[in-house]
C-alpha cells in the first residue's frame, strides 16, 4: 500500500506516493536521482547519508519517507548555489579536507547546519556537530582546518 506525501526537496514541492518501508535515503537517491547522498552503514552510524530536514542534519537511512510528509529536505545538491556551502567546499579542496570524498557530502551538510545556527563555533562545537560523520581518510584534522579557514575570515 502506498502512502501519499508532500514535501519540499531542494526547494521543489514534490507530491509522491511511497511504500511504508521506503527510507528517505532511497527516495532521494532512487526516485529523485540525487545521488550525492551516500549509503554507508545503513544504520545511522556513519553520516554519509546526511541531509537537512527542517533545518536539522539527519541520517536519511534512519528516516522513513512517509515521516517526511510536510518536511523541507535539502540534499548536498540543494546546496549547490549556497554561497557558504561553496566556500566550504573550496576550502575542503584547498586544505585537504577531502580525500576519497565518500563522507564529504554528509560532512558538508552537518557543517552547513552548524554554521546556519552559529557563525563562529568553537572547535568543540564543530567536533560535536560532526560526531555522527565518520571519515576513514583524513583523521579529521584537515576537515577541522578546512572549516576553520572559512569561519575565521
Amino acid at each position: 500500500m502506498k502512502t501519499p506525501i508532500q514535501l519540499t526537496i531542494n526547494g521543489q514541492l514534490q507530491r509522491l506516493e511511497v511504500d511504508g518501508n521506503t527510507r528517505l535515503l532511497d527516495l532521494v537517491r532512487n526516485q529523485m536521482s540525487l545521488t550525492g547522498t551516500k549509503e554507508g552503514c545503513g544504520v545511522g552510524e556513519c553520516g554519509a547519508c546526511s541531509v537537512i530536514m527542517n533545518n536539522e542534519a539527519v541520517c536519511s537511512c534512519m528516516v522513513l519517507a512517509a515521516q517526511c510528509d510536510g518536511a523541507d529536505i535539502t540534499t548536498i545538491e540543494g546546496l549547490a548555489e549556497d554561497a557558504l556551502a561553496k566556500e566550504l567546499q573550496q576550502s575542503f579542496i584547498e586544505k585537504g579536507g577531502v580525500q576519497c570524498g565518500f563522507c564529504t557530502p554528509g560532512v558538508l551538510i552537518s557543517t552547513r547546519v552548524l554554521l546556519g545556527k552559529k557563525a563562529q563555533p568553537t572547535d568543540e562545537e564543530i567536533m560535536d556537530a560532526l560526531e555522527g560523520n565518520l571519515c576513514r581518510c583524513t583523521g579529521y584534522q584537515p576537515i577541522l582546518k578546512s572549516i576553520k579557514a572559512v569561519i575565521c575570515k
